[in-house]
């Protein structure tokens, strides 16, 4: 089995060079929709992910880019670039496909995404979420996982500093 070609597969650096969604979209899959940084990957990633995709058939994450997250981080930020960041994600079985966005929040890849479900962090209200409206405006559904306690980017990188 070509292994890596199924990953590349999964990897798109647009919603519309993502050659996997409109075949999705024809077989009326039920489509999940997260994002983030993914800086480094840990436990409570891996924990929130399975979740989403639990929600749906196909799970979609969008990927914020190096200077999406260096925008939104500081300049210390990302650890991983962005291209093993969306091969770590993309590795994941229960992980669809994974569409870099460049943008400070996600609104327009959901747009043109236009998920079943879209998901976020318990940290936030439902209603604040982004790309809210556009889900709920066509009948989907918004949900917020817990996140495992103790375990983010931060503390890690805290961590790794205070050594």
């Amino acid at each position: 089995m070509d292994y890596q070609s199924k990953l590349y597969e999964k990897i798109a650096f647009t919603a519309e060079s993502c050659a996997l969604l409109p075949k999705w979209k024809a077989e009326h899959q039920k489509i999940v929709f997260t994002n983030g940084c993914f800086d480094i990957i840990h436990r409570g990633h891996v924990d929130y992910l399975m979740k989403a995709a639990a929600f749906g058939d196909k799970l979609i994450i969008g990927l914020n880019t190096d200077a999406s997250v260096k925008r939104l981080k500081g300049n210390s930020r990302p650890i991983i670039d962005q291209q093993s960041r969306a091969q770590l994600l993309a590795a994941f079985a229960f992980v669809d496909a994974v569409i870099f966005f460049d943008e400070d929040t996600p609104y327009q890849l959901i747009e043109k995404i236009q998920p079943d479900i879209l998901v976020k962090g318990a940290d936030y209200q439902v209603e604040n979420i982004v790309g809210y409206d556009i889900v709920t405006k066509k009948g989907g559904k918004v949900m917020t996982i817990d996140f495992v306690e103790g375990c983010s980017t931060t503390n890690i990188i805290n961590k790794i500093k205070n050594l």
